[in-house]
């Protein structure tokens, strides 16, 4: 939540404040291969970020009393979903970049958006003020979706959701960046 907007930070707001941004906008690449191949390397930055905590699946695992006693399908169920969810936070992190001029802005705002899809939605809901709606509204943030992947369920459900909202994030972006051109 506070890393993936601080990846993404400089990919559309230090474009236009270096004024690179007009440079690739004469280049013969449309704004949606831009948009992509930002989204693509911040996400791919954020999968190399995850790497390292495969050395306490190792020693968890071999540590076990007996050797071998993990729940595999809860593991990898949560490292698929943290891919995932990575990629959510990615396109949520362009989406604010393509917003803002600044980078320390659209770092704000990244971490703002992201609280906001995870938790926000989520403790707004568990407030119960809105009736037969709160569960309607506690569908329509991150948590709970991913809450599911953390048990080792992998739901086409859950996944079209991610999928779903990085689309509608990156469109999001495509457009703010279409303005700017």
């Amino acid at each position: 939540m506070f890393i993936m907007p601080a990846i993404s930070m400089k990919t559309i707001a230090e474009e236009q404040q270096s004024g690179t941004l007009n440079w690739l906008f004469s280049q013969p690449v449309r704004i949606s291969e831009i948009i992509l191949g930002k989204f693509f390397a911040v996400w791919f930055v954020g999968i190399l970020c995850l790497f390292p905590s495969v050395i306490y699946l190792y020693t968890i695992y071999v540590l076990g009393v007996p050797a071998g006693n993990l729940d595999l399908g809860a593991t990898f169920g949560s490292y698929f979903g943290l891919i995932i969810l990575t990629a959510a936070f990615s396109s949520v992190g362009i989406l604010a970049s393509s917003l803002s001029q600044n980078q320390i802005m659209a770092y704000l705002l990244g971490v703002f958006m992201c609280f906001i899809l995870y938790f926000g939605i989520e403790q707004l809901a568990s407030y119960k003020l809105l009736g037969g709606t709160d569960y309607i509204l506690s569908n329509l943030g991150f948590y709970k979706h991913f809450l599911a992947f953390t048990r080792g369920l992998i739901d086409t459900r859950d996944i079209f959701y991610f999928v779903f909202v990085i689309g509608i994030c990156l469109v999001s972006a495509k457009i703010f960046v279409e303005k700017k051109k």
